[in-house]
């Protein structure tokens, strides 16, 4: 299916792209009662069974409503995976849209897997889903929703790389740019409901 390639190609990049030396890792995760608005820009690499897949990314994260388009290098979206308080759904290239209530539940019937899509923003924050069981690796690593997530930061604290890793794929996400404080938008549901 070509929402499997996007997927695919988004999880690739994110796995694929490379992390800078010498940057601080996460030192910490602590629980997330709320998560700030942000908005984020990068490439991610998902690599799953020894292949990989590559892509851009931009993130919008803004009154609850999370936004990823997923882009080819030259800027064109492949793919958006929205979540918002009626649930998530997913957009194709063509527009055919995909509705699930949870990330879980979308992820599981498109690709036959769970990707953590519903959690992103908050290990992104460098934070752990709050009222759920974690772990605590000796090397700084967090280990929830059998997925073991990894941080690594920039010069101004702010996530560069985040990795996260389970038995059947791994997921890389690189930032090139993360915006704390987004101009304030009035959006409260994903756009691709109209």
């Amino acid at each position: 299916m070509k929402f499997k390639l996007y997927v695919s190609t988004l999880a690739a990049l994110v796995l694929a792209a490379c992390a800078q030396p010498n940057m601080p890792q996460q030192n910490g995760w602590l629980q997330a009662d709320n998560t700030s608005d942000f908005t984020a820009e990068g490439r991610l690499a998902v690599k799953m069974d020894g292949k990989g897949s590559y892509a851009n990314f931009d993130w919008a994260y803004q009154n609850q409503v999370q936004t990823i388009n997923v882009n080819t290098p030259l800027g064109n979206t492949v793919g958006q995976l929205c979540q918002d308080k009626q649930g998530v759904l997913a957009v194709d290239n063509k527009g055919q849209i995909y509705h699930a209530q949870t990330a879980a539940q979308l992820s599981r019937q498109l690709l036959g897997y769970e990707l953590p899509v519903q959690y992103l923003h908050i290990w992104a924050n460098g934070k752990r889903v709050a009222d759920a069981p974690y772990q605590l690796l000796s090397d700084g690593r967090l280990q929830q929703f059998d997925w073991t997530i990894s941080r690594t930061l920039n010069q101004a604290g702010q996530a560069r790389v985040l990795l996260l890793e389970s038995t059947k794929l791994s997921v890389r996400l690189v930032f090139d740019e993360m915006n704390t404080q987004p101009e304030p938008t009035e959006q409260q549901q994903c756009s691709a409901r109209g």
